[in-house]
């Protein structure tokens, strides 16, 4: 039986995760968290054998968290469950030490079998992903001006391109709108760009965001 932590900010989100891994006679939801904060504190006191984890989480990435939980226990298999597409966000995941990623459109049964490979102590590489890593090894870093962006950058620059305002990402990241704004000018300045409108176009062609 695997002991699983969900981590995941919306409540009707985890629940829904949880009933489905509950069916499975070897799989158990046996802790739930909303931030990263709390996701440190249940490894630290319970016996988890697999994490799954979002990335969007308010306060401290959920990449953040990851490098947190690799330092405090190396062994223990995180699978990012996110909405952020693979393209976008696995390659991170995987540099941050993800077992695996998997997106939020993908099926059930995907997610299932992404928790037994991961618990298994196996990484769990979809064909888009594996084709990503080939491209990772053959290409110059740092190809296109996103690839320049911090997790958190990329985060808030997705979020910008979808027509977020700062207000708005503000609440959802819980950080202050002055924070957000920063991160707005650090990022047009890396990425050469003067206003929303480019980075929203920008996003577009590069897959970053969907129409």
């Amino acid at each position: 039986m695997l002991n699983i932590l969900v981590t995941d900010d919306h409540p009707i989100f985890r629940e829904g995760i949880k009933n489905f891994i509950n069916k499975e006679v070897d799989l158990r939801v046996c802790c739930e968290a909303e931030n990263g904060e709390e996701t440190i504190k249940l490894i630290s006191e319970n016996n988890i054998d697999v994490v799954v984890l979002d990335v969007g989480l308010p306060g401290r990435s959920g990449l953040d968290i990851l490098r947190d939980i690799k330092n405090i226990k190396p062994d223990l298999p995180v699978l990012v469950f996110s909405m952020y597409p693979e393209e976008t966000h696995a390659i991170r995941a995987f540099k941050a030490g993800a077992n695996g990623y998997l997106s939020k459109d993908s099926f059930a049964n995907e997610l299932i079998d992404a928790i037994r490979t991961v618990g298994e102590n196996k990484k769990y590489i979809t064909p888009l992903i594996a084709q990503k890593l080939a491209e990772e090894v053959s290409k110059t870093n740092h190809e296109y001006p996103h690839q320049n962006l911090s997790d958190r950058e990329l985060e808030i620059a997705i979020l910008i391109a979808k027509g977020k305002s700062i207000k708005e990402i503000s609440g959802q990241l819980k950080l202050s709108p002055n924070t957000v704004n920063t991160y707005r000018k650090r990022i047009l300045n890396k990425m050469s760009m003067k206003t929303n409108v480019e980075l929203a176009v920008y996003a577009f062609k590069n897959h970053l965001i969907s129409d």
